[in-house]
């Protein structure tokens, strides 16, 4: 895949940098010439550039590009202002990081596609995030082995966990289903909340809206993504 990276501070530089180990193209840009110059042996390829000037960054490969992922953190404004005018240039998908809930909504208001957040969250998650299409969530056990939550397919509606048996097929482990449940406050508000459904039996049946939550090395689960895709 084609990434974008803006912003080549600790979270954006490693993210970039982990990205191009996992055998991604990666362009990491900043205004910062010194940032720039550390990273252009680490990834594919580095800009100095200043992504606020739309004009400059229609000159970069955006229709060819998988995920910009803003990075910048210290300038809000900038954060902002790159990220409308990624949004406006139609890239396919845009990660954005936030500070705060106010810069959160503002971002939230542009149509960005997903919120990071790397005071809470780590470069090496996202970057599993992003090379295992399809993940909600995960949880890395080593470098070969993770548990992760994923959307139950389309075509395994209606079947038992017995009848998909993903473990033969894929060498994984359905540890549980998670299901999205509406339930009233007290008030009459209808709100949805998850429910853990407790280790998976063979006679689970699964459906599509349910997610599953499944532990097995990363290749087994890249290809069982795939194979779903």
């Amino acid at each position: 895949m084609k990434y974008i990276i803006v912003g080549l501070g600790n979270f954006g530089a490693s993210l970039a940098e982990k990205l191009t180990q996992q055998g991604h193209e990666v362009i990491g840009i900043d205004t910062n010439m010194s940032k720039v110059e550390a990273m252009k042996e680490r990834i594919t390829h580095t800009i100095c550039m200043d992504a606020r000037d739309e004009y400059t960054v229609t000159g970069l490969p955006l229709q060819d590009t998988d995920v910009a992922v803003i990075s910048i953190g210290e300038d809000q404004g900038g954060n902002v202002m790159a990220t409308a005018i990624f949004k406006s240039l139609q890239v396919k998908r845009i990660i954005s990081r936030a500070i705060n809930p106010l810069h959160e909504r503002v971002l939230q208001a542009l149509g960005v596609d997903e919120i990071v957040h790397p005071e809470e969250e780590t470069a090496e998650r996202w970057a599993k995030k992003l090379c295992l299409e399809g993940v909600i969530e995960s949880f890395e056990l080593s470098k070969e082995y993770s548990i992760v939550e994923v959307k139950v397919p389309q075509r395994y509606e209606g079947k038992s966990i017995l009848q998909v048996d993903i473990r033969k097929k894929f060498n994984l482990l359905i540890l549980t289903t998670i299901k999205k449940l509406e339930e009233k406050s007290i008030l009459g508000k209808t709100r949805t909340v998850t429910k853990v459904q407790g280790v998976a039996s063979p006679e689970v049946i699964l459906h599509q809206d349910d997610i599953m939550v499944l532990y097995g090395a990363n290749k087994d689960i890249q290809a069982f993504l795939k194979d779903n895709d």
